[in-house]
C-alpha cells in the first residue's frame, strides 16, 4: 500500500495520509447509459433503489480533533471506517474543516479524484505540484483535478503571500470529493469568483461535468453538479429532482419538505425523491450536489 509518498492505484487515501478504501472497479452507474435514472448492479442486473431521505445529524459524524484542526466528516475517512458509509451517489467525502492560523495540511498526494473546495470563513492557501497557488475565500469556487497524481498542500498562513502581519483567525471550509469518469487525464486546476451569482439567490451550480449547467468551474464526471445557495430567513429553493441528492448545511438551519429542521452540519441523502423544497429559518449556505449516477 502507497505511502504519503504515492497513491494505490484507483484508491482513496486521505489527507493525513492513511488509505480510506480501494475504490478499484468502482464506477459511475448510470441506468440506461445516459443522464437518468441510476441504479445499483446486482449480479449483472440494474436495480433502481427504492425512494428514501436519510438525514444525518451534525453529531453523528466522524470527528478528527487534533492541535491545529477540527474535522467532521460525512463519510469514512483516514482511519475512520464504516463499510456502510462510504458514499452517496457518487460523493466519497464530505469533510467539514476548521484550521487555526498559521497551521494546516503539508504536502500530500492525491490520484484520480476531483476534489472541490468552498470556503465559509477567513482565507486558505493552496499550492500544488503543477505550479498553481493561491488563495481561496468565500465564494471563490475552486477545483483541483488529481488525475495522474498531483501534490499539494493547504494552509492558513496567506499573511506569508502579501508580507501582511499574521492573522488571528481560522479557516471554516468544506472540501469535497467525487470520482472523475475517465481515470488517468492531466492534473488541472480552476477557480472563479462567483459571489455576484450567489447574492442573486437562489441555487448556483458552482461546479459541474453536466452539459446542462454553465457552472462557475468544471469536473470530470459528467453525472454530477454542485449548487450552492446563500439563504435568508423564509427564502425557499427546491433541491434538483435527481436520482441522487446529498443535501449539506454548513451554516444556519433550513426545513426540508417532509423531513423537518436540518441545523448546523446537518445532512440529507436523497435517493429516488428530489424536487423537495428547502426553506431557511434563519441565515444558512447550503451545498446541494446533483448526482444522476452512483459508485458500483
Amino acid at each position: 500500500m502507497a505511502g504519503r509518498a504515492g497513491v494505490p492505484p484507483g484508491g482513496v487515501v486521505g489527507r493525513i495520509g492513511v488509505p480510506v478504501e480501494s475504490v478499484v472497479d468502482r464506477a459511475a452507474v448510470p441506468l440506461g447509459g445516459g443522464v437518468g435514472w441510476a441504479g445499483v448492479p446486482v449480479g449483472g442486473v440494474v436495480t433502481v433503489p427504492a425512494p428514501s431521505v436519510d438525514v444525518r445529524r451534525a453529531d453523528d459524524r466522524f470527528v478528527t480533533r487534533i492541535s491545529w484542526l477540527d474535522s467532521k466528516h460525512s463519510f469514512s475517512f483516514s482511519r475512520h471506517h464504516d463499510p456502510a458509509n462510504t458514499h452517496h451517489g457518487l460523493l466519497l467525502v464530505n469533510n467539514d474543516d476548521v484550521v487555526r492560523p498559521g497551521a494546516g495540511f503539508e504536502t500530500h498526494p492525491h490520484q484520480d479524484m476531483e476534489i472541490v473546495t468552498w470556503v465559509l470563513r477567513g482565507s486558505l492557501v493552496h499550492q500544488d505540484s503543477t505550479g498553481h497557488s493561491g488563495v481561496i475565500y468565500p465564494g471563490l469556487a475552486q477545483r483541483m483535478s488529481a488525475g495522474t497524481g498531483i501534490l499539494h498542500s493547504e494552509k492558513n498562513d496567506s499573511w506569508r503571500l502579501d508580507g501582511r502581519d499574521p492573522h488571528t483567525d481560522p479557516v471554516h471550509f468544506v472540501q469535497m470529493w467525487v470520482l472523475p469518469d475517465e481515470q488517468g487525464v492531466a492534473p488541472g486546476y480552476e477557480q472563479l469568483e462567483i459571489d455576484d451569482q450567489l447574492l442573486r439567490g437562489g441555487l448556483v451550480p458552482i461546479a459541474s461535468g453536466m452539459d446542462r449547467y454553465a457552472a462557475a468551474i468544471r469536473i470530470r464526471n459528467r453525472f454530477a453538479t454542485l449548487h450552492a445557495a446563500r439563504l435568508g430567513p423564509g427564502d425557499q429553493v427546491t433541491v434538483p429532482d435527481a436520482p441522487f441528492v446529498h443535501l449539506y448545511v454548513p451554516t444556519g438551519a433550513v426545513t426540508l419538505e417532509g423531513s423537518g429542521t436540518l441545523g448546523a452540519g446537518d445532512a440529507a441523502r436523497l435517493t429516488m425523491t428530489g424536487g423537495r423544497r428547502v426553506t431557511a429559518t434563519e441565515p444558512a449556505e447550503i451545498l446541494v450536489w446533483e448526482m444522476h449516477a452512483t459508485l458500483a
